[in-house]
């Protein structure tokens, strides 16, 4: 038997575009309609622009809340079910998804909580990371390992805590090289729309292999490039969406319409900006690789502590530099805003001004940044979890065969066995209907967050043990400021933040527990591989006194 299936015929976009969904309903005579989404939209009144719209014109509706995220076979014949019952004879559906880093998440954010909200969620997630950051630098310039907050761990904790973060944040970057190559080959479709998607995969993954295996410098020097593109573009963007405010560009300056057009500058309450806070620290995660790259670094002390510094910095004024040009240019109920996936860069907020600016390019330019963007994240995956992998073999955590290098001092088979593991987690996307990537890719997102909390508890008992067995911490060779606050402060964020991540589950009218358990499904595993190690090797909390303070790799 034959089947065919039908895309749109026609599509709408730009500014004004959703008014056509009266144009086509009433074209096409349709009478009552069910609206498909999810309860997160709803709750942050995205769904409520098209109600509106529909309630104006007196046209017929229900709404179908239940949708997830991948959504499972049960969920989709529920969608069935309440389009037969509601007597629909057409779908609106409604939705948005979170892409990857600032290029692509920016129109989300701002549309889910406004331009203010977007801009306070971010300055007080990057107030936490200055924390998270400043200890960890004091850690790293104090003893610069590759192992880092692992061999933290070990030292000033426990060595349980420091196998599980060890292995958890090996874990978490050998998915993430997997979780990229899907993403580089989807990018990739945008030019060559015919080509299977593992060839480019295939070709990435081998690109990323050879400039880590060839030596650290390799890896310096191509991440060098990769983030200097990316850097680049920010500069570009904000540089042209500030003489868009200014007036100065082909288009009339909005001034501060946008900022109190609806419900603007805050929309959605501290809800949406619950939902933000996860966003925003995602997209900081990967900061912390400084304090592994420490153990290859020249003189650490001095360069650790810049390194923190001027990386934390980066970021911060980078993303709210953005949110703010994206706040005075694009309105939050642009309905561009919500279509910020990786597949559909054409309409991400940086694409979307720089056409405002006159660039006709501009979104085969930022499918080219995305690019290089999501090479990046795959090349420092790759380096920080061989890392990882070389200095949990060090101290007796994983096999010794870890410990091998090759001829330019790269730690080849801990290189081998990522590449392999990030392989075989790509391969599970291509079976079935990849569940069981889907499950890893989730573990992989928590376990950023552990790894947060663990350097948190790791900087307070360094900086209390020190304190406790009489050193002076002027001699420390970079001091971390605000403490105890700042550890604390960071800590209470992270552990708000995990347990956030998929709130909503919580909060409809039945407990979601398939999708709670997706969402939290690392916080187990973690502690799985806590007490496998606590039991076996009959660990305990390191008292203060004892903890191992010397300065000896």
């Amino acid at each position: 038997m034959a089947y065919r299936f039908i895309l749109n015929e026609t599509s709408y976009h730009g500014a004004g575009a959703i008014q056509e969904i009266i144009t086509e309903i009433k074209a096409r005579g349709f009478q009552k309609a069910l609206i498909v989404t999810d309860a997160d939209l709803v709750r942050f009144g995205v769904v409520k622009k098209v109600t509106d719209l529909l309630d104006e014109n007196q046209f017929a509706y229900e709404i179908f809340d239940q949708v997830k995220a991948n959504p499972s076979v049960a969920v989709v014949q529920a969608g069935v079910e309440a389009f037969k019952k509601a007597g629909a004879d057409y779908m609106i559906a409604i939705g948005g998804a979170i892409g990857t880093g600032l290029f692509v998440a920016g129109g989300e954010t701002v549309s889910s909580a406004g331009p203010g909200g977007a801009l306070v969620a971010y300055a007080l997630i990057g107030i936490m990371v200055y924390f998270l950051m400043t200890g960890l630098g004091e850690m790293a310039s104090y003893l610069p390992v590759s192992g880092s907050f692992e061999t933290y761990a070990n030292r000033y904790v426990d060595k349980s805590l420091g196998f599980a973060l060890g292995w958890n944040y090996w874990f978490n970057w050998a998915i993430t090289v997997a979780a990229e190559l899907v993403a580089g080959a989807l990018i990739m479709k945008y030019w060559f729309p015919d080509v299977p998607a593992a060839i480019w995969s295939g070709l990435f993954l081998i690109i990323l292999f050879v400039l880590n295996y060839l030596s650290t410098r390799s890896y310096g020097e191509s991440e060098f490039i990769f983030a200097g593109i990316k850097v680049l573009t920010v500069l570009v963007f904000l540089f042209a969406g500030t003489l868009l405010i200014l007036g100065l560009g082909p288009e009339p300056s909005p001034g501060f319409t946008n900022w109190t057009i609806g419900d603007a500058p805050f929309v959605g309450g501290f809800t949406a900006m619950l939902g933000i806070f996860m966003v925003a620290g995602f997209s900081f995660q990967g900061t912390e690789m400084i304090g592994i790259a420490a153990g290859e670094s020249e003189d650490p002390e001095k360069n650790v502590p810049r390194a923190v510094h001027s990386i934390f910095w980066r970021i911060l004024i980078f993303y709210l530099g953005a949110f703010t040009v994206i706040g005075f240019l694009i309105p939050y109920t642009d309905p561009n805003l919500l279509n910020t996936n990786i597949e559909n860069i054409s309409i991400s907020p940086f694409t979307l001004v720089f056409e405002r600016f006159g660039l006709a390019a501009a979104a085969s330019i930022m499918n080219a940044v995305i690019l290089t963007a999501v090479l990046s994240a795959g090349n420092s995956g790759l380096y920080v979890s061989t890392r990882m992998l070389y200095a949990m073999a060090e101290t007796g955590q994983a096999p010794k065969c870890f410990l091998k290098l090759n001829k330019r001092g790269v730690p080849s088979y801990a290189l081998f066995a990522t590449v392999v593991f990030g392989m075989a987690a790509f391969l599970t996307s291509l079976i079935g209907e990849g569940k069981a990537y889907d499950w890893l890719v989730n573990i992989s997102g928590m376990a950023g967050f552990i790894t947060w909390i663990g350097i948190a508890i790791c900087h307070f008992r360094f900086r209390r043990a020190y304190i406790a067995q009489g050193k002076d911490l002027k001699d420390l060779p970079y001091k971390a400021t605000w403490f105890p606050f700042g550890p604390l402060l960071a800590l209470i964020m992270c552990i708000i933040v995990t347990a956030g991540q998929n709130y909503s589950a919580f909060t409809g009218a039945e407990i979601d527990w398939y999708g709670a358990s997706v969402a939290y499904i690392g916080i187990p595993v973690f502690l799985a591989v806590f007490f496998y190690h606590k039991l076996k090797h009959k660990t305990h909390l390191i008292p203060l006194k004892e903890v191992d303070l010397s300065r000896d790799k």
